[in-house]
């Protein structure tokens, strides 16, 4: 990366930046290979951040199925984090996991479950998981919400035989999306030749799959990271987590440039799990050649940019975003090491511009928990608005849940020093209500972005990219108008 006039004097965030067009071979997004530079194997350079709102089974499940990863938070106990691992590693690379419900099921359950999915489909299959119809929510509102599913469902849905498909040919892919089209067929489910659900399939996640590769470990099974914190028996914890099936360990504290990070990062990196190892946050040259040296493949980059964040105005402590990854991925790159940017990003240009400062993959946080993906529950405001609850891994409600084997007297100590929020309301968009629809859009800007550059994938996009210094007046301009002026 280069800027286009002498380099500033001054640390920059993404809002103080942007990207100049270069000369262009490429004739088409599809042409960009996003894959990430670093050891993860994700072919869709986004992360998950390891918050307790954001990352669950079916947000591992959906991004790397997508190409990217999810972070397991490091406060959950290990026997879930266990399950989740191995729940995951069970799903399936192509097919959406599908809600199933007995037929004896009534309105009112089915109604609650199906409110997890942003299509509102389900299959009803018998005792031994064999196909009987599908529902669709939209059927069941305004009926007696006692009925059983059994009475509503549609009993000749859209079937396809998993065995009749080569699921890695796109013009296969292309046929089966023409037939749904063709038919006005919603929603598909996937059976054996025993006619046993093994998953579900739209006509967008038929698209989906001509587009993104899947992330997956060597025996084909979807990839999920995990967190681990500096306190305990963080290596006995690591070792269990990565014999149960984790393929990306994230040693994480909020001051990662620390003595006790060191150690821990040290003593997990001696016992050779053979996973990469990811280790933050810093925001400086310094801590990351220290985090490297002390074991770390990969640096979490940032202090106080998250939208849950309160540090910087805690504490004043942080650094522009932009300017910190820009510096950490250079000392990162000459020690043959890895960053990812975590947190700032608000749209899609944040995290084009992360990527060409250097990092290697960006992580996101607040952003994907207003997603039917994330863990929150569904909740509807007074306005009949569908929204889900956010919070900061430092607020005090994090903090109390983290803290609760501990004595009353330590959980209240430890209470007076929160950094975060403990609530945030994150709406969930109906245009764009699955994290999916969001790495849509994402990764479309991100596309773009390599070819104005000139970059056919994210190294020389990094090489490439001319970066300019932009007022406040010059980032408005860039902003979109819904109204006439």
């Amino acid at each position: 990366m280069r800027f286009i006039s002498n380099d500033p004097n001054t640390d920059l965030t993404y809002s103080d930046v942007f990207l100049v067009p270069n000369s262009s071979a490429l004739t088409s997004r599809f042409e960009v290979d996003l894959s990430t530079t670093d050891p993860t194997g994700s072919t869709t350079p986004l992360v998950a951040a390891n918050m307790t709102a954001v990352s669950g089974r079916r947000m591992a499940e959906t991004m790397a199925r997508r190409g990217g990863l999810a972070v397991l938070p490091q406060d959950i106990p290990l026997t879930a984090a266990q399950e989740t691992i191995a729940w995951v590693k069970s799903r399936d690379r192509i097919f959406e996991s599908a809600l199933r419900f007995a037929p004896e099921d009534t309105v009112l359950n089915a109604l609650h479950v199906l409110a997890k999915r942003p299509h509102g489909f389900g299959v009803v299959v018998d005792a031994a998981g064999r196909l009987e119809g599908i529902i669709n929510a939209a059927d069941l509102r305004g009926v007696d919400r006692f009925t059983s599913v059994a009475e509503l469902l549609d009993s000749s849905p859209h079937v396809i035989r998993a065995s009749e498909v080569d699921w890695e040919d796109t013009a296969q892919l292309e046929s089966l999306f023409e037939s749904m089209t063709e038919s006005r067929a919603e929603f598909a489910a996937v059976v054996d030749d025993e006619s046993t659900v093994l998953g579900s399939l739209t006509p967008k996640s038929l698209l989906r799959s001509s587009i993104y590769t899947p992330n997956v470990d060597e025996q084909g099974r979807l990839k999920i990271a995990v967190a681990i914190g500096v306190n305990g028996a963080a290596v006995e914890r690591a070792t269990s987590l990565v014999e149960a099936g984790a393929d990306v360990l994230v040693v994480d504290t909020a001051h990662g440039h620390q003595v006790k990070m060191l150690d821990t990062l040290s003593a997990i990196a001696d016992a050779e799990l053979g996973v990469p190892i990811v280790a933050g946050n810093v925001v400086t040259a310094e801590g990351v050649r220290d985090l490297v040296s002390a074991g770390a493949d990969i640096v979490k980059v940032g202090v106080g940019p998250g939208a849950m964040c309160t540090t910087r105005m805690m504490t004043a402590v942080g650094r522009p975003q932009f300017s910190a990854v820009l510096e950490c991925a250079e000392a990162a790159r000459e020690l043959g090491a890895h960053v990812w940017a975590d947190g700032g990003v608000r749209y899609p240009r944040d995290v084009a511009l992360a990527l060409a400062a250097g990092a290697s993959q960006v992580m996101i946080g607040s952003w994907f928990a207003g997603t039917h993906e994330s863990p929150g529950h569904l909740l509807v405001d007074g306005e009949g608005r569908k929204y889900k609850e956010s919070f900061g891994m430092a607020s005090a409600r994090a903090v109390a849940n983290r803290t609760r084997t501990e004595s009353a007297f330590a959980r209240a100590r430890k209470g007076l020093f929160e950094e975060g929020i403990s609530s945030s309301t994150m709406y969930i968009d109906p245009e764009s209500p699955g994290v999916e629809d969001l790495l849509d859009g994402i990764t479309s800007g991100v596309r773009s972005s390599c070819t104005y550059a000139g970059a056919g994938d994210l190294g020389e996009f990094a090489r490439l990219a001319a970066v300019g210094v932009q007022s406040a007046a010059g980032y408005e301009e860039g902003r979109p108008l819904s109204g006439s002026w």
